[in-house]
């Protein structure tokens, strides 16, 4: 059986840097919920946070990023494991603790949308990184396809991937594929917490679904019961009810005017 690299994250304040709790991101319900808790346990596989923009998903995302020991398998001397920490990031990071599994993996990469193009852009300016990368330029190819070629090269070690909204760069079917790849991935033995707005990535079967809102964080049991996908259904199965609601008596013929 393979292990479940990081068991949890733990609510640890640092004792040089006191958190200041009546501020962002500490009043965000989500890591309420995890100052009032201790921590928060992190399920086997595939783990997908949900909510609205706001909800703290992406922040919790980068904290845990932050703090899992990613030091890469194959060299320490190229930037095999993502973006690092940003000084934008939210002091969350410094606050949290994970507990690991005693033969955890330092192998991992975190995937974040808004920081891939400057740090591909690193990548491909020197040798020895491009080597590291197969040799490819990866600011050469669409939005897309540098995305698709981080997941070819970067996610082959068992380890613990981080992803923030990687759908941002994928059409339906690269979706589709990146699919496949988590589930081959924690088949494999690997750990993935995907930050997401997708309806489609969180309908993969058998994935732990974490729903963020003004409530904290729920697990919820399946796609059909989170929020995200029963808005999406809503509006495909009727989206002339939403073009009222946004544009009233403006909705028809928007963009054909009649001749006279």
């Amino acid at each position: 059986m393979h292990p479940r690299h990081l068991q949890s994250v733990d609510w640890a304040p640092h004792p040089r840097r006191p958190p200041d709790l009546a501020s962002w991101p500490f009043t965000i319900p989500a890591v309420r919920q995890i100052i009032r808790n201790g921590g928060l346990e992190i399920p086997p596989g595939v783990t997908f946070l949900v909510g609205e923009n706001g909800s703290g998903k992406s922040t919790l995302l980068e904290a845990i990023a932050d703090i899992y020991p990613r030091g890469g398998h194959e060299t320490p001397f190229a930037a095999v494991t993502g973006p690092a920490a940003s000084e934008e990031d939210s002091p969350l990071r410094w606050h949290l603790s994970p507990r690991l599994h005693r033969f955890a993996s330092p192998a991992g990469f975190f995937l974040r949308a808004e920081a891939m193009h400057h740090f591909l852009a690193k990548v491909d300016a020197h040798p020895q990184e491009l080597r590291a990368w197969g040799g490819e330029k990866l600011q050469q190819k669409s939005h897309g396809e540098s995305f698709l070629a981080v997941l070819r090269h970067r996610f082959n070690d068992q380890g613990v991937y981080f992803l923030d909204e990687p759908e941002a760069a994928l059409s339906f079917q690269s979706c589709l594929s990146l699919l496949s790849l988590l589930d081959t991935m924690r088949s494999e033995g690997s750990q993935l917490l995907v930050a997401t707005h997708s309806p489609l990535l969180v309908c993969l079967p058998g994935a732990s679904l974490l729903e963020l809102d003004e409530g904290g964080i729920q697990t919820v049991p399946s796609p059909e019961d989170l929020r995200l996908v029963q808005h999406w259904r809503s509006f495909l199965d009727e989206p002339t009810r939403y073009f009222r609601h946004l544009f009233g008596n403006n909705s028809s013929g928007r963009g054909n005017p009649s001749r006279g």
